[in-house]
């Protein structure tokens, strides 16, 4: 087989279960996380097909940037959830 084909399924397989992770887990920073994870190795199958300008996009977007804003935005409602206990 070739090794193209290889990484590409490992990628893929990758893709497939941090999706699932984001989906199950139950807290909401985890599934931030994996959605984050999700969105890196979407950026790494880009690059594997030879896309580097929306590999790029995708990794600072996808992977970085909507993470950062999910983390911030579940630190400060969760802050709010404790108060009220």
């Amino acid at each position: 087989m070739n090794i193209v084909i290889i990484l590409n399924a490992l990628v893929l397989a990758g893709v497939i279960v941090s999706a699932l992770c984001a989906a199950f887990f139950r807290h909401t920073l985890s599934s931030v996380i994996a959605l984050g994870v999700t969105g890196a190795f979407m950026a790494l199958e880009f690059v594997i097909l030879q896309a580097p300008d929306v590999a790029i996009a995708e990794a600072s977007v996808g992977a970085v940037l909507s993470t950062v804003i999910f983390v911030i935005a579940v630190k400060k409602t969760t802050s709010k959830e404790e108060e009220e206990k």
